[in-house]
């Protein structure tokens, strides 16, 4: 059985900037994600909403309809699977292989979130949603910045950047 100094020297292998970023600065915004889905509806539709208009559509008397609720609550649910997977499936483990294949399919959904931007994106224009940073609410910074962020840690990890050149996280290593 590996001692607890042998495991923190395998986890050495894994750079510290994806560290800090995988294991704690992304599930906790994915938790906050999940709070605002599920205890805060109303300013969360509000919030990607392109405008007064749509944001009282979306929100009725103060209060979303039932269905729209419900599928708030399963998003809440499904940003608390986000952070605990990866939180607790890396701090598991210090194996480049594993953190390979679930940031891969991270990476995967990265698209998968932009591309559910695209209605937005059709009623305020392309380049306001996915480049005008400089106009977007807190919505658009955690649905883009968070995950052009996310996306870009993940290539990175993948691509073996800031592991040492004897080491780019690709090998038969793990």
């Amino acid at each position: 059985m590996p001692s607890t100094q042998d495991s923190d020297v395998e986890f050495a292998a894994i750079p510290l900037a994806y560290r800090l970023f995988f294991l704690y600065v992304e599930p906790i915004s994915a938790l906050v994600g999940a709070f605002y889905a599920a205890a805060k509806p109303v300013d969360y539709l509000t919030f990607l909403s392109s405008s007064a208009e749509t944001a009282n559509i979306a929100t009725g008397a103060g209060t979303p309809p039932t269905p729209t609720f419900i599928s708030l609550l399963q998003l809440a649910n499904l940003y608390l699977l986000f952070a605990l997977n990866e939180h607790l499936v890396l701090s598991s483990t210090a194996s480049p292989r594993t953190w390979r294949r679930l940031l891969f399919g991270l990476l995967i959904a990265d698209f998968g979130h932009l591309a559910s931007m695209v209605p937005l994106a059709q009623e305020k224009g392309f380049a306001q949603v996915f480049l005008h940073f400089w106009a977007w609410n807190a919505m658009e910074w955690g649905s883009v910045a968070f995950v052009y962020a996310g996306a870009t840690m993940r290539t990175s990890f993948l691509l073996g950047v800031g592991f040492p050149d004897r080491n780019t996280g690709h090998g038969k290593e793990d």
